[in-house]
Parts: structure tokens; sequence; C-alpha cells
């Protein structure tokens, strides 16, 4: 039982740093610029750098973990991200920043990897719970990144956000280390080079055209040629693995109905959710003079989604409880009701800054219920030697749908705003808050299509 518990504890501290570094300079872009002598049109791609290698090294290192075993990658997943992290402590200028977001992206991998090692070292009774414990880190982590890059960098300053991730990052690592070795998952095979190539250009284009999509105009010749190129590159990708004896990712497999419909659904309950929580900071650090808003500061806009994180930490241990009882998916569509429930809820009053704690606490039950369970039902799915890659799908779709959120998030409130004002109306809030309820009721009704209970099990 002690072995068990420190596995699960290694685990959870890895998944906690990865998920902490996804979300931790959101906040803190505005003086992140000017620190390193980048405009602020160029200094989201500290932002980008991290979620385009984030979403290339989660399929592979998935895969790899399959045939040469987790907990080999894992270490070098962190390995990477503990690299990545010294670079960006280190940043004098923007390249250097990107280049270190990119290394710490790598550590995209650490989810798929410690789900396969749950499933290969933790009891069947307790794999559920754990599982859901390290889904819904993905978004504890998120909101506590947010939370505390506000307090740690107007007191510090930005650069101890990455000494603190330094310091989280060797502690996984050497946590990690002390992993006894598993036996390989899955069959030694080749590594499919080609499908590695193929995915990550169309991945790379998909999510580079989304993410700069507004910055470069959506009707530009280079997100039109973005958005062509991941969908030839993703045809021929598909095209290679239904015809490769060692696929990198299995389309069978993903076309399985639990499958299909999870990561369908984990894509829109991801936009909403993901949407919402980078809209709540840019509402209540607007300027009372605009008719709206509270004028917060940095560390405020981050202390209001304390609510919401505190939450998540309660409502993550009910997921595998319902879950066991009724099936993983309705923990799914419960969290996506109350998701939606609390957007509505900003969509008719945000006039209280009390409005948003009450809406962070729902979302935070909300976000707890859904991304634990989703966990769930992709292990549930699959062979345990099909852990690694399985995830590592849905950890990408997820990455896409935050991505697709944010853009909404941003997109959204402009549209609303009348001429060409610096200050978003509050009708387009407004709109962007019942549109994200929209896509959590949406959400709901995709999970009713997931099989009440998977015919592989864990």
């Amino acid at each position: 039982m002690t072995e068990q518990r420190m596995v699960v504890g290694a685990l959870l501290l890895a998944a906690l740093t990865a998920s902490l570094a996804q979300t931790i300079v959101i906040a803190v872009l505005p003086v992140l610029g000017p620190a390193l002598g980048a405009p602020a049109t160029a200094v989201t791609w500290v932002l980008t750098a991290f979620m385009l290698a984030g979403a290339v090294a989660t399929p592979i290192a998935g895969r790899l973990g399959d045939m040469f075993g987790h907990r080999r990658v894992l270490l070098a997943c962190l390995g990477c991200f503990a690299l990545g992290t010294l670079v960006c402590a280190l940043a004098e200028t923007l390249g250097w920043m990107v280049l270190g977001r990119a290394l710490q992206g790598v550590a995209g991998g650490v989810f798929p990897l410690a789900f396969g090692i749950v499933r290969a070292s933790v009891p069947p009774g307790r794999v559920p719970g754990v599982v859901a414990l390290l889904s819904a880190m993905f978004g504890i982590g998120g909101s506590a990144g947010m939370v505390v890059a506000g307090p740690v960098a107007g007191a510090a300053g930005t650069r101890w956000l990455f000494w603190g991730l330094l310091v989280l990052a060797a502690a996984a690592l050497a946590a990690c280390a002390t992993l006894p070795p598993a036996r390989r998952a899955a069959p030694a095979g080749r590594v499919d080079l080609a499908g590695a190539v193929l995915l990550s250009g169309a991945l790379v284009a998909l999510l580079l055209a989304i993410s700069q999509g507004r910055a470069w105009g959506w009707g530009s010749a280079a997100v039109a040629g973005l958005f062509a190129a991941a969908a030839l590159l993703l045809a021929a990708f598909a095209r290679v693995q239904l015809r490769s004896p060692d696929p990198l990712v299995d389309l069978r497999l993903m076309g399985r109905r639990a499958l299909l419909t999870t990561n369908l659904a984990t894509l829109v309950v991801g936009a909403a959710m993901f949407g919402v929580i980078t809209l709540i900071p840019r509402f209540v650090q607007t300027p009372p003079a605009a008719g709206y808003g509270f004028g917060a500061s940095v560390t405020q806009a981050g202390l209001v989604m304390l609510p919401m994180a505190l939450v998540m930490l309660v409502a993550t241990p009910l997921a595998p409880l319902l879950g066991r009882r009724f099936g993983a998916r309705l923990p799914l569509q419960a969290g996506a009701a109350c998701a939606a429930g609390s957007f509505l809820l900003l969509a008719a009053v945000h006039d209280r800054l009390w409005h948003f704690h009450a809406a962070g606490l729902v979302v935070g039950i909300g976000y707890g219920l859904a991304f634990a369970s989703i966990g769930n039902l992709v292990v549930e799915a699959v062979e345990p030697h099909r852990t690694g890659v399985a995830t590592g799908v849905n950890t990408i779709v997820r990455t896409v749908g935050g991505a697709v959120g944010a853009q909404i998030a941003a997109a959204l409130p402009a549209a609303g705003t009348p001429g060409s004002g610096p200050v978003p109306a509050e009708s387009g809030y407004t709109t962007a808050f019942a549109a994200f309820a929209v896509l959590a009721v949406a959400a709901v009704a995709v999970a009713s299509a997931i099989p009440r209970r998977s015919s592989v099990g864990v």
C-alpha cells in the first residue's frame, strides 16, 4: 500500500507541474512582453509554443510508452520540461523564452504516460479514483496557475514563476525516478516515423491557424493555407496509419464508438470551459469607466479563480463514485450541465464580483466532474497495452478544444464592440458567456451517445 501511494503521489506531482506550466503565463503576458522587449502581438508565442510542442509530443510519448515502458518515457518528458523551465527562467529575449516554452510543452506526454503507469501498478478497484484525480489535475493545475501567477509575479517578478516551476519539476523528476520499472506494455515494434512526422505537421498547422487566426486575419492566405495543409496532412496521416503494421495511432481503435464519442465530448466541453476561464480574468480587469468590469489587478483577477480551483478538489472524487454506480458518462453530463448553468448565470448577471465567485463554484464542480470522468471513459474503452496512445489522443483533443475556446473568448467580445474601441462592449461578453453555455449544453447531448458501460473494462 505504501508503494502504491508513492506511485500515485509521484504521478500527481508530475501532472500538477505540467498543468501549472500550461496557464501560468496567461495572466502575466502584459508584463512579460515589456520585460523581454517584445510587442504584445509577438509575446503570444509564449503560449503558442507550449501548446504546439505539447500537441506534437503527447501522442508520440503515449505510443513510445506503450512500446518501451511508460516510466522511461515519462522521465525523458520531465527532463525536457526541467530543461525548458531553466531556459525560461534565464531568458532575456523572446526567442529564448519561446524555446524554453517549447521544451516545457513536451510535458504534455506526462498525462498518457501517467495513465499507463496507473493501469499497470494500481489495483483495478482503485484505478477509477486515481485516473479521476489525474484527469482533474489538468483543470486543477491550470486554474492554480492562473491564481498564483499574479501574486508571485507582482511580489517577486515573472522570473520566479519559472524558478518555482523548476523546483516542482526537479521534485517530480526525483519522485518519478523512484517508480518501479514496469514491463513493456505492448509488443515490441518499430516507431512509425512517417506517421509521427505527418501527425506533427498536421497538428502544428491546425493549432497555429487556430491560435494566430485572429492576429493574422481569419480570411488571410496564411491562415487558409494552414487549414488546408492541416487537412491534407491529416488525410495523408490516416492513409499511412491504415496501411502500417505498427501505426502510431490505431485509427480503427479511435473509431470505436466509446472513444469517438468521448473525444468529441471532450472537444466541446474543453472549448466551453477553457474559453470561460480565459474570459473571466479579462472581464474583471476591465476598468469600470467602460460601464462594466471592476478594474481588478492581475493578482485580484487570479484570486477570482480561486473558488473554482478549490471546489475542483472536492468535486473530483465524486466522479468515480458516481461512475461506479451509474457509469462514467453521467458525471460528464452532470459536469457539463453545471457549466452550462454557471455560464448562463454570468450571461444574465455580472455586475457584482460575487457573481463571478458564485459562478466559479459551480464551474469548479462541473470541471471536476467532467474531466475526472473523461479519463475513466477513455481508460475503460481500451485494452491496457493501448492506454498510452488512447489517452494521448484524448489529451490532444482537449488541447485543440482549449485553443478553440480561447479564440472564441477573444473573438466574440471584440465582435460586439462598435467601431474600433480598445475595450469590448459589455454586450460582447454577454454573447460570449451565452455561446459557451450553448457549447456546454451541446456537450451534454454528445455525451448521451457514449455507451453506458465499456465492453473492454479496466
